[in-house]
Parts: C-alpha cells; structure tokens; sequence
C-alpha cells in the first residue's frame, strides 16, 4: 500500500471518532429518563510498550477494558509480524 493510502485511513478514523464523540455527547444531555437513579461506570487504559496499566470505576468495566487492550495488543503483534516476515 502506498503511504497516501495510509493518510486517508488514518484521516477517515480521526473524522470517525469525532463524529462518534459528538453523536455520544449529544444522546447523553439528551437522555432525561431517571436521573437520581442512573450510575456513571467507566474504565481507561495506559500503555508502556506491552504493559498495560487498567483503571477504572469497577471490575465489569475494567475487565471489558483490559480485553479490548490485550486484543490491540496482538493485533497489532500479529500485523508487525506478518509484515516483518514478508
């Protein structure tokens, strides 16, 4: 693939995930069901290299959390590889 190709991709991500903020903040001050009785859950991730350090709000959470970042991670091992071995 031509380095274009990539800059398009990436480009197209970044417009994605703005789009996906907007459309999530705009359904959150819109949605007026039972305030008092709603729960605010949340978790992050930060990665050093292969190390990732989970944080959140609870275990449901932070095991979704640490999921989703441990799969990054071999994808992301899987695709080095591959190219390293072509």
């Amino acid at each position: 693939m031509e380095l274009s190709a990539f800059v398009t991709i990436g480009m197209a991500l970044v417009i994605v995930g703005v789009i996906l903020i907007v459309v999530a903040l705009v359904r959150a001050s819109m949605g007026g069901e039972k305030s008092g009785d709603s729960r605010v859950r949340g978790a992050g991730v930060i990665m050093i290299g292969p190390i990732p350090i989970v944080f959140g709000t609870d275990k449901q959470s932070v095991k979704a959390v640490l999921a989703l970042a441990l799969s990054v991670v071999v994808l992301v091992t899987f695709v080095v590889y591959y190219w390293m071995l072509r």
